[in-house]
């Protein structure tokens, strides 16, 4: 193998995540059709069975590809010229003999590229960073501890219940008894491995964790059905709340008010005692006391048990498994998800080690419950040793794409810093607002990939986050389609569909969209307000819902089929269209979560304020509109390999 090949292979969308390609690859034994939420609809699926038959030009098809058109080499000259301009004009900025240097140079730290400082001033990214190497250390031990539990404790056939889940392809009860031990085995490491993981994260405030677990669960079990789900929201929500306006519930705080109470009753007896204990608890917090903050993660493994639980009460005994004469080792996600594990799988043990598991417990990506009981039952087929290497080198490439970019690329300290604007050029200030972008999205995709890549190594495989590079988006739509996608996912799972979504008969009409609007409106302010509880990211969410709708207007006012005899003209107006949503999408996450409202009104001012920076801005959207076009000829040539990401 060619080492082009290699690269290709490296970062093919396979080695990225199996969803994505499934479809290409039919299991050889499944008996029933499969739905994948990668895989094409009925009608997709006709529309590259065409495409592969050579219809590429097709009324419903690809396009004829275009990468060896004159236009696209003009555009390759643009990309030549433009890209290493970029670079510089940032790097430019960040040198010390810049006037501003002084200004954020405290906010540089020593790095390990020699002659150069490194821009260790975000706080998401510094912790990750600092503790990365103990985070190695721990994605090693975890692996091997299983084999010695599994060693110690092998799989022993139990004896055949009263009834065996039925396999489509006739197999024995033997098979699902042996899933059955290995479902119990996994979950027995999972939760003592997760429980010592909880204590040296949270120390005594784990104590916290395991109350607020057992009231969600008590919730879900006793609640009646019909109030269960809205009872499950308010308290979940709620708990977002006091998590952040009690501050994580000190146990100093809780011993205080006992005094209080106490001490009207029994006149101040035993102050001392009752004003330490709290102290002597607070006092080992763990390696993140502050254990609220990564709390809102769970919140969704909450609200999916709790979910999981109460749709499947109402699926009677039939199994929709055993209905499609599916193989039980060979679900697709799909059937993975909406499939409801047997009502004895939803034990609070089976709850507690879903909620910690440990690979998965700080950042995700979220798995919902159904999904983790399947693939602890029945190790995924996507899972090779391969493809995990592969993927783990991907994450060491992009690591250290995102640790050289600091050493010579400050734009997080500059932000940080406020400096006077009117310093730079308006092509220096764009150029710190892109490559702040960038930072954030790689100071969340690695720690996304890491333990995924944990999680691929202990044999579950969560879906992948992040999908495209931030730089490769033109739809607000779609880039949240692919942003957090693992997120973006369960919110339409558990919020979005349960609402009414966007289709149906019950949308039609100007009620109909109305609603449909304020369902997107009440997604994201929950979106928003699950990220921090902060008015500058409720901002965003509301940002972010409004800029969706130019994009929703623009394609009723010019929808595709009327365009069909002219599809350059229609694809170079898309490309005006979607230059305003990438300056849209820029701006709102520069509001959310770099440099606020106040800061994007100066960064604005700079670049607009003077005739040469409204050249620059005409300058840039034509950049953009150039970038642009490859975006769209890029997905043209994934539906030419049958691909359909839908962003």
């Amino acid at each position: 193998m060619s080492l082009l090949e290699h690269v290709r292979r490296l970062y093919s969308l396979d080695t990225l995540d199996t969803r994505f390609t499934t479809h290409a690859k039919p299991s050889p034994n499944a008996t029933a059709p499969q739905l994948d939420p990668a895989k094409p609809s009925p009608n997709e699926a006709e529309k590259i069975s065409r495409l592969n038959n050579g219809d590429r030009a097709g009324k419903d098809g690809a396009s004829p590809p275009l990468w060896r058109t004159p236009e696209f080499f003009l555009y390759y000259l643009v990309f030549l010229v433009c890209v290493p301009l970029m670079f510089k004009a940032v790097y430019d900025v960040s040198k010390p003999s810049h006037p501003n240097y002084p200004k954020y140079a405290g906010l540089l730290s020593p790095g390990w590229i020699p002659g150069r400082m490194m821009d260790n001033s975000d706080d998401q990214y510094s912790t990750f960073h600092d503790n990365l190497p103990y985070m190695f250390i721990l994605v090693i031990i975890h692996p091997l501890l299983r084999k010695l539990y599994e060693a110690r404790y092998p799989l022993k056939e139990p004896p055949a219940s009263g009834s065996a889940l039925s396999h489509s392809n006739g197999s024995s009860t033997s098979l699902h008894n042996l899933a059955e031990a290995r479902m119990d085995r996994r979950i027995s490491y999972d939760l003592y491995f997760a429980l010592a993981f909880l204590f040296a994260l949270h120390g005594f405030s784990m104590l916290k964790i395991l109350l607020i677990l057992y009231a969600n669960f008590s919730l879900a079990k006793r609640a009646p059905k019909q109030y269960a789900p809205a009872a499950t929201w308010i308290f979940n929500i709620g708990i977002l709340f006091a998590n952040e306006l009690g501050k994580g519930y000190r146990f100093s705080t809780i011993a205080e008010f006992m005094l209080s109470w106490s001490t009207a009753k029994s006149g101040g007896v035993n102050r001392s005692f009752k004003t330490n204990w709290g102290s002597i608890l607070d006092s080992y917090g763990g390696l993140v006391p502050r254990w609220e903050i990564l709390f809102n993660l769970t919140i969704l493994r909450l609200i999916s048990f709790n979910m999981d639980y109460i749709w499947s009460l109402g699926r009677g005994e039939s199994s929709p498994v055993e209905k499609k004469q599916l193989d039980l080792a060979n679900l697709s996600e799909r059937d993975r998800v909406d499939a409801p594990a047997r009502h004895q799988d939803y034990s609070f043990r089976n709850y507690l080690a879903y909620v910690l598991y440990s690979p998965l417990y700080l950042t995700g990506p979220i798995i919902t419950f159904n999904d983790y009981i399947s693939q602890t039952r029945y190790s995924p087929r996507s899972i090779t040793s391969n493809r995990t290497i592969l993927y783990g080198v991907r994450f060491l490439i992009c690591l250290l794409t995102m640790e050289v970019m600091l050493h010579f690329i400050y734009a997080v300290a500059i932000s940080k810093a406020q400096p006077a604007w009117e310093v730079y050029t308006p092509f220096q200030l764009s150029m710190l607002g892109y490559f702040n972008l960038h930072i954030i999205w790689l100071k969340l995709l690695l720690p996304w990939r890491f333990f995924r890549f944990w999680a691929l190594l202990d044999g579950i495989d969560p879906p992948e986050n992040m999908v495209r590079c931030m730089s490769d988006n033109y739809s607000t739509l779609a880039f949240w389609r692919g942003w957090h996608r693992s997120f973006n996912r369960w919110i339409v799972r558990y919020l979005y569909i349960p609402l009414g979504g966007s289709g149906g008969p019950q949308t039609r009409g100007t009620w109909g969209k109305a609603r449909a609007a304020l369902n997107f409106l009440l997604v994201f302010t929950f979106v928003a307000l699950w990220h921090d509880i902060q008015l500058r990211v409720l901002m965003w969410g509301w940002l972010i819902s409004l800029f969706v709708l130019p994009e929703v207007i623009a394609g009723f006012a010019f929808p595709a089929k009327r365009w069909q005899s002219r599809k350059t003209a229609y694809r170079w107006l898309c490309g005006v269209g979607a230059i305003g949503n990438i300056l849209m999408m820029m701006a709102a996450n520069l509001v959310g979560f770099a440099i606020g409202l106040d800061g994007l009104q100066g960064l604005v001012r700079g670049i607009v304020g003077s005739y040469s920076g409204l050249v620059f801005l005409a300058t840039a959207c034509a950049t953009l509109f150039v970038g642009v076009q490859v975006m769209f000829e890029t997905r043209q040539h994934e539906l030419r390999q049958g691909i359909v990401l839908k962003c």
